[in-house]
């Protein structure tokens, strides 16, 4: 089925849930084996309980033999329905119906203030067994994966007491035959000493002989029907070790027919070959001192079919409790599908292990409420632990830099009580020295009982971050590189453009004294060079009057201004160098903000100044979080506003009006062109940039513009010339 990307960890996380609780089920009979039906169903409903999350779950068996009743019930300490079996069995028959097996699932009110979801599962084919009824209060139960469980738990369970009924019948029909055959000894032993003198009681010993002898025909009867109907294999051998029964679920397993098979000896049929010599030594110490290793315990082993292939199987092997040679009794079972499970699990694992340590990379579980901490192997060789010591976060903290401390504290109480995904980055100090850089996740859930807990992991990423800082350096290397290209080109720009009307200044200068100095003076000639001087004077004052017209109040090219649309664009531009910075960017962008007019790129130009100069403020901040907020909204009826306000270091009030000087700078590498630039083209745009110390740490920038410029005091738009010395004063504020 399709499942949702958001969805796709929940959805692995209950299949894996479900596949271990199946597990669990599966692995139950183990646990049932020579138990009576009371163990059998005790465990069942622990079993039931633990996995399903039931407020109750009930069971009532029918005793095939004698047709007693049983009925057993556990209640979750957190539900309501406290109340014995049989008050519980007097509910269901009221709500379900008194045939247990007509039983359907129902959402019900039993107490009459809450309802309850009962699901019950017939034991049995014909639920000959009995029932078990589950109950939640959850109207969701049962999901897909908990009926699953719920019906193998039932078919384990049937399974598991006709196997305790048949064994407990097993054992009696025994010692009923041992019993009786001892009886019958005795009986024949008096009847011979009185055979003269009571004939006729003779005649009755016969009959009850006879009478005997039809019931153990019955008992053998019954034996047989025991070792037909059971699941595992039951292999049954003498003293010589022969074997003497051999049950269907044995021929299935080892591919031989009972009849061919039974008076040869097992370890020639059934043990291979490498193993007949350890079997038989064994065998034959038990017969000379009584003493067997293997008797009364589940012991794994390998076995032989008759195809000549091995496999793996559990086997229990008891003595079967009569007088004479003894004889013995196994219980074999097939486990190569179990095997290749935790085969597969056990593979799962190593690789787990292995790509963690190839990405350095630990996870980590955490129960918030005990305190209990378990890491995995690659996090105790990040943190350079000993695997034997327990962890603690007293032991975490004597690894964390003293400058992350605080900021770790802070995190650990956060996630105390915020209860969902959290994402950190921290430093450790190592015992040489050395620093290493983790980045954390971690995803936060709660568990069956409400109980807050993070599953997560933790990367070395100091390998990234040596190389984003030393590529960071590169960058600023660069960035002041072409700070000083630009300075210099737009130095050299100015001295050409000055240089010219200087020189003709001077040259008409030196003419017009050579004229004045000649007898007679050229008085027409010097007037004429006066005139080409104040012309060249002119040109310069034109020069710098264009260069001044960057920092005047000139009309730009206006067009109309989405201001969230074009901050966005800035953001999208900034958004790798503010990562880079582990600067945390917010923004609140007002839904109703009127467009603008002016000049996109030159209001952008702004925003990015603004924007980087607040991550500078930021750099050496390392007690806090480096919070960044960008606001558009409006201010008053006909202007829009944008602020950006950091937790950086601030500024010093006394020094705000210097802040938008050409050339003043609180930056060590800084040229103090940025601001100065931009109120200009604030300015331009017929608004104002100004600047505050907030009350806490940082610093807030905020601009104001008309949403339409007022065009009757604006000017054509720029020229070659101009254009061309805005690009080099664009460069400037770019690398600002």
């Amino acid at each position: 089925m399709d499942v949702r990307p958001e969805n796709i960890n929940g959805e692995i996380k209950r299949l894996q849930q479900c596949i271990s609780d199946l597990v669990s089920v599966v692995a139950l009979p183990a646990i049932w084996v020579g138990g009576d039906t009371s163990h059998v169903v005790r465990t069942l409903l622990d079993a039931l309980m633990r996995m399903l999350r039931l407020d109750f779950v009930y069971v009532r068996l029918s005793d095939l033999a004698d047709q007693v009743p049983l009925e057993m019930v556990q209640v979750a300490q957190s539900s309501h329905m406290g109340a014995p079996a049989r008050e519980i069995g007097r509910m269901l028959d009221q709500q379900l119906g008194a045939d247990p097996r007509k039983w359907v699932p129902l959402w019900c009110n039993p107490a009459g203030d809450r309802g309850i979801m009962i699901v019950p599962m017939q034991l049995g084919v014909q639920g000959e067994i009995g029932v078990i009824a589950a109950a939640s209060e959850r109207r969701e139960f049962p999901a897909q994966t908990e009926r699953l469980v719920l019906s193998v738990a039932a078919n384990q369970a049937a399974i598991g007491m006709q196997e305790a009924r048949l064994l407990s019948t097993q054992r009696r029909l025994a010692v009923e035959l041992e019993q009786r055959v001892e009886q019958r000894t005795k009986e024949l032993a008096e009847a011979g000493h009185e055979l003269k003198k009571e004939v006729v009681e003779r005649s009755a010993a016969e009959k009850r002989l006879r009478e005997e002898e039809a019931e153990l025909k019955r008992s053998e009867a019954r034996k047989t029907a025991i070792l037909n109907s059971a699941l595992d294999c039951i292999v049954t051998i003498d003293h010589e070790g022969r074997i003497t029964e051999f049950n269907p679920a044995a021929e299935r397993t080892f591919g031989y027919k009972r009849d061919d098979i039974v008076g040869m000896r097992m370890v020639d049929t059934i043990v291979p070959p490498l193993y007949r010599q350890m079997h038989q030594r064994g065998f034959d110490r038990y017969l000379a001192t009584g003493s067997g290793s293997v008797l009364g315990r589940r012991i794994e082993m390998t076995a032989l079919r008759g195809d000549g292939s091995e496999f793996p199987v559990e086997i229990a092997i008891t003595r079967v409790p009569l007088d004479g040679p003894p004889s013995f009794t196994g219980y074999l079972r097939d486990i190569t599908e179990r095997k290749r499970a935790e085969e597969d699990l056990r593979r799962s694992w190593a690789f787990l292990a292995e790509a963690q340590h190839l990405s350095s990379t630990g996870s980590f579980f955490w129960r918030v409420e005990t305190g209990e901490v378990t890491w995995s192997e690659q996090l105790y060789r990040i943190y350079e632990f000993d695997q034997d010591v327990p962890v603690t976060f007293e032991r975490v903290v004597t690894r964390v830099h003293p400058e992350d401390i605080r900021s770790v504290y802070d995190m650990i109480a956060r996630a105390r009580c915020a209860g969902g995904d959290f994402e950190f980055e921290h430093r450790l100090l190592m015992s040489d020295r050395s620093v290493k850089y983790l980045h954390m996740v971690a995803h936060g859930s709660r568990d069956q009982h409400g109980q807050l807990e993070y599953i997560g992991a933790i990367q070395d990423v100091t390998e990234r971050r040596l190389s984003e800082e030393a590529l960071s350096e590169v960058r600023s290397e660069l960035a002041h590189m072409a700070r000083v290209m630009s300075f210099g080109a737009l130095t050299a720009s100015i001295a050409h453009e000055v240089n010219q009307p200087l020189a003709g200044i001077i040259t008409n200068a030196s003419t017009c004294k050579r004229m004045l100095d000649a007898y007679p003076p050229n008085v027409a000639g010097a007037r004429e060079t006066l005139r080409r001087t104040i012309r060249d004077a002119n040109r310069a004052s034109d020069v710098i009057a264009r260069l001044r017209a960057l920092f005047g109040k000139k009309d730009q090219t206006i067009e109309r201004v989405d201001l969230n649309e074009a901050t966005r664009e800035v953001i999208a531009l900034s958004s790798a160098e503010l990562q880079r910075s582990r600067v945390i960017l917010r923004h609140e962008f007002a839904d109703d903000l009127p467009s603008v007019t002016g000049d996109r790129v030159q209001l952008q130009e702004v925003i990015l100044n603004l924007l980087r100069n607040a991550s500078d403020a930021m750099v050496g901040v390392d007690d806090r979080p480096r919070h960044l907020m960008i606001r558009t909204e409006r201010d008053g009826d006909d202007r829009v506003r944008l602020t950006v306000q950091d937790a950086g270091v601030g500024f010093d009030p006394k020094e705000a009006n210097k802040l938008f000087e050409a050339f003043y700078s609180t930056k060590s590498d800084g040229m103090g062109m940025g601001l100065s630039v931009s109120r200009s083209i604030i300015e331009s745009h017929h608004g104002r940039l100004w600047a505050a110390s907030n009350d806490g740490p940082g610093a807030t920038f905020a601009f104001s513009i008309p949403r339409q410029a007022d065009r009757a005091a604006g000017s054509p738009n720029l020229g070659s010339d101009r254009t061309r010395d805005a690009t080099i004063m664009g460069h400037i504020l770019r690398n600002k």
